[in-house]
């Protein structure tokens, strides 16, 4: 996961539609009660931290961005943030839930966090998590490879895993949980102002195009804006073509 390339303002001026289409998940699929503990892995900015805190509940928020846990700590004083990479967890058997909101599709490879994420709960907690599923910005992942190839520059792998939901129960199973709910869905999301496009790019693709120079980099945008622009233009808005995963999954075991 990025660790240091992720501008906080940024992402809740132009991308806050990323938790607030989240709240849901925390109120109707966590149900956080009073006194549990609860782990917020890839918190972000700490909005969804924070909303879960007001339950009542004992909540944290990890996150791998130096940047993402500073904006987390000045907004939300009263609610504990650490900065921490998901692939090196040491919790153990100390959270009744763990809860995850977009995060996850940056955590290559996902079985490593699903084995970290079952130490941490204990038997019978539950692990709540929304993620990019397949066939996520599958339009801006074409439109950039599209520019690439134009433009005569090498490929750039996406930076983000978008499992099937199959294969997203193959890997919960296997690092000890059982699924109990699972929601492969469509949800088209509104990218603000007639640069929504560019800005999406510029926040969240900034890894997927650092190998490329200045010049480059502005020459890919352009070209993906430009392919974009017929299928993701609704003659008002920039929609993405979001495709999200939800799951409920539960510890096995002692």
């Amino acid at each position: 996961m990025m660790t240091d390339a992720w501008n906080a303002e940024q992402y809740r001026d132009r991308h806050a539609f990323v938790f607030q289409s989240s709240e849901d998940l925390a109120a109707e699929w966590l149900r956080p009660q009073p006194g549990e503990r609860i782990l917020d892995l890839g918190c972000g900015s700490g909005e969804l931290t924070a909303r879960i805190a007001q339950s009542g509940a004992q909540v944290v928020g990890v996150d791998a961005s130096p940047a993402m846990i500073a904006a987390a700590q000045s907004s939300f004083p009263a609610v504990p943030f650490e900065v921490q990479d998901a692939h090196a967890l040491t919790f153990g058997s100390e959270f009744e839930a763990v809860f995850s909101n977009a995060a996850l599709h940056w955590m290559k490879p996902l079985p490593p966090v699903f084995g970290r994420v079952a130490a941490a709960l204990k038997p019978g907690g539950r692990f709540v998590l929304e993620m990019g599923g397949a066939g996520n910005v599958q339009t801006t992942l074409d439109a950039v490879a599209h520019a690439t190839h134009k433009l005569g520059l090498p490929e750039l792998p996406p930076p983000w895993v978008f499992p099937t939901a199959g294969e997203l129960c193959t890997g919960l199973e296997a690092a000890g949980m059982r699924v109990e709910r699972l929601h492969w869905f469509e949800r088209p999301s509104r990218l603000p102002g007639e640069d929504g496009f560019r800005a999406w790019l510029e926040g969240f693709g900034q890894v997927w195009l650092a190998p490329l120079g200045a010049e480059e980099r502005e020459a890919v945008i352009r070209e993906a804006a430009e392919f974009a622009r017929p299928r993701l233009w609704d003659g008002e808005a920039w929609v993405s073509d979001y495709r999200r995963l939800r799951a409920l999954a539960v510890k096995t075991g002692n």
